[in-house]
């Protein structure tokens, strides 16, 4: 199926220098890991140590006096970090961890929200070469129970208020060795559950950084699959040269800048790209404590003249859902690049961007085992609305088909296939903890294979089309739900789509659709007439849904992310399974 070429979003006049990725082809053509790692700043005979590239870096440089971190905090207090700030208190954590006798491969969870705390714990646990895991805040006991286990928990940094709510119910299911620093205490509760302000203030301010190895372990994210337990991902020191290359050329990152990613760094673009990334460049972030407002996402980013922003595709369809209102009157002419990731980005979302922010959202593709972008939307290049873009410099994609035995690459332009990647760039995953057969299952054919169903234009760039348990197989059709869901939300009164395969007697399966409606708008029989029609006119007969159901609204995880698998479920009858990340009031 090939898109409307007219279409194309062209690339928008760059202020002051051309985008620091500007001839992409060439590029592509004389990248290597290789050559890349000369960016980093490692001394001779030491290795790669994140903490050290990300931080002390700098902090030793001309850019101790940059900013690192502006807080925005929850009682409207500012609180900025310097480099040398942050390497002082990040050396004072490192040296807390060495004199509780936590060592190289350890782990530190963090279950906290976007408070200082956070971002100092993280980097002081990667200085002592310890292994750092974030948890999602919003995570209910269970979930975090399974993952402390799982993860054989040493130290968990957290709030005294997340103690109460999360920690207590399962304290007695805590992996014995643990642990517990609370970030908001000034005196011990126990010999275990011990004050983090009076260990950090009590520590020496300086630390030397012991001889890192690339593949040492150093980041640990749990990320769900569609059965069993959370899977832990693992990840390596040297992954911080992926951070560097990606935040250069897919973020446009560079000195000067203001950057803003709105993910929490419970998940894995919030660490990626919330703590290492805009570190590794030397540039300054913007971290919100508070969730998600519109108007206040309005005036932080014209108030703190943020030049490149990274968000959500939920957060863009809230923005969107507001109307152009919030955003007239706001001096946005600073935001130079905003991107986009989490999950699929709908055409309408981007052409939204570029009328009503001046800038197109540019759309981009990575997951929690690649550890860093891998297909991009970039500044200097045509935009494709709806596509995830072409592959980083030094990643190589393909299209491929499983066989028996093996896999098949597909190189015919325009044919689905499974999204697959070969092995080589360094943010990669190495394993999932405890799980070597579930992490061999994940290649085959000389590649990794993402679980992902796509396809690539006769121009190279990559379209999503779903997950393969996703997929609808209608009269002998494949339907992505993304597509059929970018459809219905151009309808002037849709807010959110989710769209499954329910079995059918006659065409195996046929399309069913739920959306939930914008202010103003009625559920009734005219409307779903309309929405059916709508979906037929945009889609054909052929992809279009069946039937279309309205809700109040649908269920989503707690980043997020639609759950049509528990559509599904309920749908069917069938069990819902683990609804633990489910947002709450979903249920």
């Amino acid at each position: 199926m090939s898109e409307n070429k007219e279409r194309l979003i062209k690339p928008c006049p760059y202020p002051h220098q051309p985008p620091r990725l500007s001839d992409y082809e060439q590029t592509c053509r004389s990248f290597s890991w290789d050559r890349a790692a000369t960016l980093l700043s490692a001394p001779p005979g030491k290795g790669v140590n994140m903490g050290f590239e990300a931080v002390d870096c700098h902090a030793h440089g001309d850019g101790a006096d940059t900013i690192a971190f502006r807080f925005l905090r929850k009682n409207g207090t500012v609180q900025d970090m310097t480099y040398a700030e942050l390497s002082t208190a990040s050396s004072r954590f490192a040296n807390l961890l060495k004199e509780l006798g936590v060592h190289a491969g350890d782990r530190v969870f963090t279950l906290l929200g976007r408070i200082p705390e956070l971002y100092i714990t993280a980097l002081g646990t990667l200085k002592n070469r310890c292994v750092f895991s974030p948890l999602f805040a919003a995570f209910g006991p269970e979930p975090v129970r399974a993952r402390l286990v799982r993860g054989d928990c040493r130290v968990l940094v957290t709030s005294s208020a997340l103690y109460r709510k999360r920690i207590l119910p399962i304290s007695s299911e805590l992996p014995e060795q643990t642990v517990i620093l609370l970030a908001d205490e000034d005196t011990d509760r126990s010999g275990t559950i011990l004050s983090l302000p009076r260990l950090l203030a009590a520590a020496p301010t300086t630390f030397t950084i012991p001889r890192t190895d690339p593949e040492d372990m150093a980041l640990l994210h749990f990320t769900s699959g569609t059965t069993g337990t959370p899977k832990g991902a693992i990840h390596v020191h040297g992954a911080i040269l992926a951070h560097l290359v990606t935040g250069r050329y897919a973020l446009d990152l560079g000195p000067g800048d203001i950057f803003w990613c709105t993910a929490d760094p419970g998940w894995v673009t919030g660490t990626s790209y919330g703590i290492l990334a805009p570190l590794a460049n030397g540039v300054t972030s913007i971290v919100d404590e508070q969730e998600f407002d519109t108007n206040r996402w309005y005036a932080t980013l014209e108030r703190e003249r943020v030049t490149v922003w990274y968000t959500a595709p939920t957060a863009i369809r809230m923005l969107m859902k507001s109307g152009p209102n919030p955003v007239r009157g706001r001096d946005l002419s600073r935001v130079r690049l905003i991107a986009s990731v989490g999950e699929p980005l709908n055409p309408e979302a981007v052409r939204w961007g570029n009328r009503v922010l001046g800038r197109p959202i540019h759309d981009n593709w990575w997951q929690t085992e690649t550890g860093g972008i891998m297909i991009a939307n970039y500044p200097a290049l045509d935009i494709k609305p709806g596509s995830m873009g072409k592959p980083l410099p030094g990643v190589e994609a393909a299209i491929v088909e499983r066989t028996e035995t093996s896999v098949r690459e597909i190189t015919t332009p325009d044919v689905e296939g499974e999204l697959a990647l070969r092995p080589g760039w360094p943010s990669m995953f190495r394993g999932y903890l405890h799980d070597p057969d579930r992490y061999a299952a994940c290649f085959a054919g000389g590649f990794y294979l993402t679980g992902d169903l796509a396809r690539r234009d006769g121009d190279g760039y990559f379209w999503f089309v779903g997950r393969k348990d996703d997929v609808i197989k209608s009269a002998g059709h494949l339907i992505g739900p993304f597509e059929v869901e970018s459809a219905l939300l151009e309808h002037p009164a849709v807010a959110e789509a989710a769209v499954i395969g329910v079995p059918d007697p006659v065409i195996m399966e046929k399309v069913l659709a739920f959306v939930a409606l914008k202010p103003g708008h009625a559920p009734g029989r005219e409307l779903l007439s309309d929405l059916l029609g709508f979906a037929r006119k945009r889609l054909g007969p052929a992809v279009a849904p069946r039937e279309i159901k309205i809700l109040d609204g649908l269920p989503k995880t707690k980043s997020g992310k639609i759950m049509r698998r528990l559509l599904k479920a309920r749908e069917l009858g069938q069990p819902e399974g683990d609804t633990s990340t489910l947002e709450t009031g979903m249920s």
